[in-house]
C-alpha cells in the first residue's frame, strides 16, 4: 500500500510513501517511493502538461533518526512520537498551476488502487475547490505582475482572488487548518519553508488564476481574436486584456506597467469597498393564525395580513450582527457614530452599497427610485425568490444578510413519510424472508412537514394555495410546486408499495440531494420491529435476551439491554456499532452474545472472528475463559500459527477465532474463505480510516453480521463514522465522496442541523453509546478523585531548565515553519525530561536518588500506597524513564516493580497483567506502563491509585489511561494524581487545559504539536520559570 502526499511550491510537488524501505541514501526518505514508477499516481495525458521530475527536501517529523510514517499506513505497532523536525529528500513530480488544478479537482482520481490519499494532498483538493468557487462567482479582479523570469521588459497578466467577508474568513480558517506537510518544502535558495499564510496566498492565487483561465478557454468570445487596430483600449491595455484569456506574458515596460497597476488598483479598491456593507434582512408579514376552540391550528392555511419586507441598513463587514437600520442612516447628518465605529458619509456608503447589491439583486429597483430607500415589499412569490436565489449571491458577494430563523430546516418544506406497518418479527407475514437492508418492507406515502403527517384537508389547502410560501400549523413552509405536485401524486395512487429497508434508509439520509423535482422523504414511521429498531425501543430491552445458563458472569441491567439490542439487531440482519463508555464492560456483553449461539447450528453457521489489537489478544481469551468456558478458542497469531488445510481444521473446530488488525490485512486471503458467523472488531477505531489496507481488507471479509466496538465517541468525527458504518452496513451511508457532501461538510464547515438530524436519524439505530457518568447506568462504580499534585524542582533541575529555555529563545526568532515548529517540539519535550530528572535529559547514567523534585513526592505518595497494602500504576510518556523509575523503585521499596512496554512481546505481557491482577502475595504492587502501550483496552482493576508522572497533555488519552483502574470490576475509590512542577510549563499547559475542559479535545488534538503554533511571546510567558518552582 502506497500513501499519495502534495505540497505547494509554486505548483503542486507529488510524492508517495510505501510501507517498506526503499533502496535510497542514508539522507533520503527512506520510505519514499517514485510516484509515477510505482503507480500510486495516475494521471490522464492532459494533466501532466508542463509537469517534470524533480528531487524536493521536506521538512518533516522524525523519530529514533527516520521520518515519522504516514497513520494511513498500515503499521503492526504505533509508530512513535515525532521528536524533531529534519529535511528529508524524496522524488516528487512538480505539476504548474493549470495541470494541478485538473488534479486538485479530485484528488482520488489520481491515486492508484489501493492508494489512500493524504492529509496535504485532500487539503490541496479543498483549497482548489474554493478556488474553483471563486472563479464560477465570479470574485475575481484582473491584475498584473513583473514577470521576472522574462526580464524587466516584459509583465504578466494574472486573475486574482477578491476575499470579502465570508470568503475572507474561509481563508483564515484555511491558513488555521493546513497540515504541516503542504508547505514542508523550502523555497529554492532558501533554508526555511513559507508560512501556512504565505502558502495559501500563493496556491489560492495561482489556483484562481489557472481556474478562470480554464473557465475562459471553454468560452466562444474569449476564444475569438479582435482584428489589429479594433482594440478601442489600444496599447499597453489591449496587450494586457489580451494576455488574460491567452498566453499570460505580455510586453510592458517598468512605467507602463505602474501606470496599469494603478489603475487596476483603483478598481480593487472599489470593489472591496470600506469597513461597512449594505444589511438585507427578509421579514416575515404579521399573520392571524385561527385555532380550533381546543386550541389546535385550523386546516387551512393562514392569510397573510400584509407584505414581506426587505429591510435595507448597513453592517460592519467582518461582523454582520453589529448593523443598524436604513432608517437611522437617513437621519443621521455627516458622521455616523454606531457599529462600534465612526462610518463618514453613511448615506453616500449606503447608496453606493445598494448599487453594487442591485446588480445582484434586481428586486431593489423600487427602492432605489426612492430618495431616501428603506425597505422593499415583496409577495410571497419575491420573498421566495429572495430566499432562494438573490440571498446567496448576496451573502456570498460580502453583503450582510439576515433569514428567518425557519428558513432551511426541515420542518419548513414539504416533503413525504413513508409510513409502515411492520410484524414483529422480520419476515414473519412474507415468504420472502430477507434480513438486513434487503429486508421488505411494505408502506404507503404521507405528505408531511417534518416530523407531521398532513390531514387530506391540509393538503388540498396547499394544493390550492399555488403560493411558494405558506403558513401552516403556525409556522411557514416552503412549497416547491415541482415537489408538490410529485408528493401528492405519490400519496393520491394510495397503493401499498414495498422496498427494501436500506433503499429506505438511504433515500432518508440523501434528503434534498436527490432530482430537483423529486419529493424528498423525511422519514419513516413504523410498528412493530422496524418501530422498534428506528424509534430506539430496541436499545430499551424492550426485546429482553438474558446471557445464557452457561455463561458464568452477571450481567448489570444496562448490559443485559446492550445484548438484548445486539441480538435483536442480528435477528434483523443488520450491523452495530458498540460505543459504549470505557470500562462499562463491553467484553461481557459479546460474550454472553457469543455464548448464547444456539449450539444446534454452530458448526452450520460458523465461527465468529473477532479482531482486536494484538495487546488485547490475551485479555480476550482470559475474559473467555472466565465468563463463557464452553466457547472453543482459537487465537490465530504468530509466525507458528496453522496454514492451508491446518488453518482450515483450526477454523472448524472453533467458536472464536481471535486475530490482530495486522494479520487480518495479510492473511485475508485465507479468512474470506471462511464463512463468518459475525465479524466483530474491538477497538475499531483502527479502521476508521478506510483507505487503510486493514481497513479495506476487513470489510472484504464476508459474514452474515457484523459489529464494531469503540470506547470513543463517533457522532463528531464524521468521516470515521461513515468508515464504522460502512463495515457494520455496508452502503447505507452512500459512497464516501456523497457523504463528504451531505454530511461531512455542511456538519463540519457549516454547522448544518438539518444535515446533522438527518445523519442522527438514519444511524442512530445502529449506534448503542452509554456513559459511565451517567448514574442510572451504573451506579455503583466507585468514585475517581483525580488531583493535581505539584512538586518543585531542585536547584540541578532548575539550572537545567533555564539552560534549555535560553537554548531555545536565542533561537526561535530565526526560525520559521516547520523548523520552527521542531524547534519549539524538542525544546517542550526536553524540558519535560527535565521535570522527570536530570538524568532523563541527560542520558548519563548518573544516580537517580536526590535529584529531582517529583521523583521525591513520587516515593512519598507510594510510601502510602504500599503501607496502606494497595498497588499503583504509573504513566509516563517516556519508555526509556520507564525503565528508570522502574530500578530505582524496586531498589527505594525492595518490592518487584513490573514495567509494560512497547517492546514487551504478548505472551511476556499477558503474564504481567495476569500477574498484576492476581491477588497472590508475591505479585507486584507497582506496575510503570509507557501510555502508548498500556493506555488503552487493558483492566488493571487490582490497582485503586493512578499516577501520570509525566503529562501528555490531552485529556482524551490521560482519561484512557486512568479508566485502565477505574472500571467494572474496581471495588474501591480510584484515586488519579498527575504531578506537576510548580512554576514550569507543566503547570502553566495545565491551567491552559483546565480552562477549556469541555474543547479540550479538539483544542489540543493528540499529542502536543498544537504548542508549536504559540507566538513567541506565548512561548516564552509559558516556559520562563517562576518564582517557588525550587526547592529551597
Amino acid at each position: 500500500m502506497f500513501v499519495l502526499h502534495g505540497c505547494w511550491q509554486a505548483g503542486l510537488m507529488l510524492w508517495a510513501e510505501g510501507p517498506a524501505r526503499q533502496p535510497a541514501m542514508a539522507a533520503d526518505h527512506p520510505f519514499a517511493v517514485d510516484p509515477v514508477a510505482s503507480g500510486a499516481l495516475v494521471l490522464a495525458a492532459g494533466d501532466v502538461e508542463g509537469a517534470r521530475t524533480a528531487a524536493v527536501a521536506l521538512r518533516l517529523p522524525t523519530s529514533r533518526g527516520e521520518p515519522s510514517p504516514s497513520p494511513l499506513l498500515p503499521l503492526d505497532e504505533p509508530a512513535p512520537e515525532p521528536t524533531s523536525i529534519r529535511a528529508w529528500q524524496v522524488p516528487a513530480l512538480h505539476l504548474p498551476p493549470p495541470a494541478a488544478l485538473a488534479v486538485l479537482r479530485d484528488p482520488a482520481a489520481a491515486a492508484g488502487d489501493g492508494v489512500a490519499v493524504g492529509d496535504g494532498l485532500r487539503y490541496l483538493g479543498a483549497l482548489t475547490a474554493f478556488a474553483l468557487e471563486l472563479a464560477r462567482r465570479g470574485r475575481v479582479l484582473p491584475w498584473a505582475v513583473p514577470d521576472g523570469p522574462a526580464g524587466p521588459g516584459y509583465a504578466r497578466a494574472v486573475w486574482r482572488p477578491v476575499l470579502l467577508a465570508a470568503d475572507a474568513t474561509r481563508t483564515r480558517a484555511f491558513v488555521t487548518a493546513m497540515p504541516d506537510a503542504v508547505h514542508a518544502a523550502s523555497r529554492p535558495g532558501e533554508r526555511d519553508q513559507p508560512s501556512a499564510a504565505a502558502t495559501v496566498a500563493d496556491a489560492l492565487d495561482q489556483l484562481t488564476d489557472a481556474a478562470v483561465r480554464a473557465s475562459l478557454a471553454r468560452t466562444p468570445a474569449a476564444r475569438r481574436r479582435r482584428p489589429a487596430g479594433s482594440d478601442p483600449m489600444g496599447g499597453i491595455a489591449g496587450a494586457w486584456r489580451a494576455a488574460l484569456t491567452g498566453e499570460a506574458r505580455f510586453p510592458a515596460t517598468p512605467e507602463q506597467l505602474t501606470a496599469l497597476v494603478a489603475t487596476l488598483a483603483g478598481w480593487q479598491r472599489e470593489v472591496a469597498g470600506g469597513a461597512v456593507r449594505a444589511r438585507f434582512r427578509l421579514v416575515e408579514p404579521p399573520t392571524a393564525d385561527a385555532a380550533d376552540a381546543d386550541g389546535t391550528p385550523v386546516a387551512a392555511p393562514a392569510a397573510p395580513e400584509g407584505p414581506w419586507r426587505v429591510e435595507l441598513g448597513l453592517a460592519v463587514a467582518d461582523e454582520p450582527s453589529l448593523a443598524v437600520d436604513a432608517d437611522r442612516v437617513w437621519r443621521s447628518r455627516g458622521t455616523l457614530v454606531a457599529l462600534a465605529r465612526h462610518v463618514d458619509a453613511p448615506q453616500e456608503t449606503l447608496l453606493a452599497e445598494l448599487g453594487r447589491a442591485f446588480r445582484l439583486w434586481p428586486g431593489l429597483e423600487p427602492a432605489l427610485r426612492t430618495a431616501r430607500p428603506t425597505h422593499v415589499e415583496l409577495d410571497a412569490a419575491g420573498a421566495h425568490a429572495f430566499l432562494i436565489d438573490a440571498a446567496p449571491s448576496l451573502a456570498a458577494a460580502g453583503f450582510g444578510v439576515l433569514l428567518p430563523s425557519w428558513w432551511g430546516q426541515a420542518a419548513a418544506r414539504v416533503g413525504v413519510r413513508a409510513v409502515a406497518s411492520t410484524p414483529g418479527q422480520p419476515g414473519a407475514a412474507t415468504t420472502e424472508a430477507k434480513l438486513g437492508q434487503d429486508a421488505l418492507v411494505d408502506f404507503r406515502w404521507r405528505l408531511a412537514i417534518g416530523d407531521e403527517v398532513l390531514t387530506q384537508a391540509e393538503i388540498d389547502a396547499l394544493a390550492e394555495a399555488k403560493q411558494p410560501l405558506v403558513r401552516l400549523r403556525g409556522q411557514w413552509v416552503s412549497v416547491d410546486e415541482k415537489r408538490l405536485r410529485a408528493g401528492l401524486d405519490l400519496v393520491t395512487r394510495g397503493d401499498q408499495e414495498r422496498s427494501g429497508l436500506g433503499d429506505l434508509l438511504r433515500a432518508v439520509a440523501a434528503g434534498d440531494d436527490e432530482e430537483p423535482d423529486t419529493v424528498p422523504l423525511l422519514g419513516i414511521d413504523a410498528d412493530g420491529w422496524l418501530g422498534d429498531l428506528l424509534s430506539g425501543a430496541a436499545s430499551q430491552g424492550t426485546r429482553a435476551r438474558t446471557a445464557p445458563a452457561s455463561f458464568t458472569g452477571v450481567l448489570r441491567p444496562y448490559q443485559e439491554r446492550g445484548l438484548s439490542w445486539l441480538a435483536f439487531l442480528e435477528s434483523v440482519g443488520l450491523g452495530a456499532i458498540l460505543a459504549d463508555d470505557m470500562g462499562l464492560g463491553k467484553t461481557v456483553q459479546l460474550l454472553a452474545l457469543f455464548d448464547g449461539d444456539d449450539s444446534r447450528t454452530r458448526d452450520a453457521a460458523g465461527p465468529t472472528l473477532l479482531i482486536c489489537p494484538m495487546s488485547l489478544v490475551g485479555n480476550w481469551c482470559r475474559e473467555a475463559a472466565r465468563f463463557a468456558p464452553r466457547l472453543r478458542v482459537h487465537v490465530h497469531h504468530g509466525t507458528e500459527r496453522p496454514r492451508g488445510a491446518a488453518f482450515d481444521t483450526a477454523v472448524a473446530g472453533a467458536d472464536l477465532v481471535i486475530t490482530t488488525y495486522a494479520l487480518a490485512a495479510r492473511d485475508a486471503t485465507a479468512l474470506a474463505k471462511v464463512h463468518w458467523r459475525r465479524i466483530v472488531l474491538d477497538e475499531a477505531q483502527a479502521v476508521k480510516n478506510a483507505a487503510t489496507k486493514a481497513a479495506t481488507a476487513i470489510r472484504g471479509l464476508p459474514a452474515r453480521h457484523r459489529i464494531a466496538v469503540t470506547g470513543t465517541p463517533v457522532e463528531n468525527r464524521l468521516a470515521d463514522l461513515w468508515s464504522l458504518m460502512q463495515f457494520a452496513n455496508p452502503g447505507l451511508l452512500g459512497t464516501a465522496p456523497a457523504f463528504r457532501r451531505r454530511f461531512a461538510v455542511p456538519v463540519e464547515r457549516n454547522g448544518d442541523a438539518e444535515a446533522a438530524a438527518r445523519l442522527r436519524a438514519v444511524t442512530q439505530p445502529f449506534i448503542l453509546r452509554r456513559l459511565k457518568t451517567d448514574r442510572s447506568i451504573i451506579a455503583d462504580l466507585p468514585e475517581k478523585l483525580e488531583m493535581e499534585v505539584a512538586c518543585t524542582l531542585t536547584r540541578e533541575q532548575a539550572s537545567l531548565y533555564q539552560a534549555v529555555v535560553d537554548d531555545m529563545l536565542a533561537r526561535v526568532d530565526e526560525s520559521e515553519g516547520m523548523e520552527r515548529r521542531g524547534l519549539v517540539l524538542a525544546t517542550m519535550t526536553k524540558l519535560k525530561q527535565v521535570c522527570n530528572h536530570p538524568a532523563h535529559l541527560l542520558r548519563d547514567g548518573s544516580r537517580i536518588g536526590g535529584r529531582s523534585g517529583k521523583l521525591e513526592r513520587l516515593e512519598e505518595t507510594l510510601e502510602e500506597v504500599l503501607a496502606a497494602g494497595e498497588k499503583a500504576l504509573l504513566f509516563t510518556q517516556f519508555a526509556e524513564f520507564g525503565g528508570m523509575l522502574r530500578a530505582h523503585l524496586a531498589a527505594r521499596f525492595g518490592c518487584e516493580v513490573a514495567f509494560l512496554h512497547g517492546g514487551v512481546g504478548k505472551r511476556q505481557r499477558d503474564a504481567m497483567v495476569t500477574r498484576f491482577q492476581s491477588g497472590e502475595a508475591d505479585a507486584p504492587p507497582l506496575l510503570v506502563l509507557s501510555l502508548k502501550a498500556g493506555g488503552t483496552g487493558l483492566t488493571l482493576t487490582a490497582a485503586n491509585h493512578v499516577i501520570h508522572v509525566d503529562r501528555w497533555w490531552n485529556p482524551a488519552v490521560e482519561d484512557q489511561a486512568s479508566d485502565r483502574a477505574h472500571r467494572i470490576g474496581q471495588t474501591k475509590t480510584v484515586q488519579v494524581r498527575k504531578l506537576v512542577c510548580a512554576g514550569t510549563l507543566e503547570e502553566k499547559i495545565s491551567a491552559m487545559i483546565a480552562s477549556k475542559r469541555d474543547l479540550a479535545e479538539s483544542v489540543v488534538g493528540s499529542g502536543e504539536s498544537w504548542l508549536t503554533e504559540l507566538s513567541t511571546d506565548q512561548i516564552r510567558e509559558l516556559i520562563t520559570l517562576e518564582a517557588g518552582a525550587v526547592v529551597e
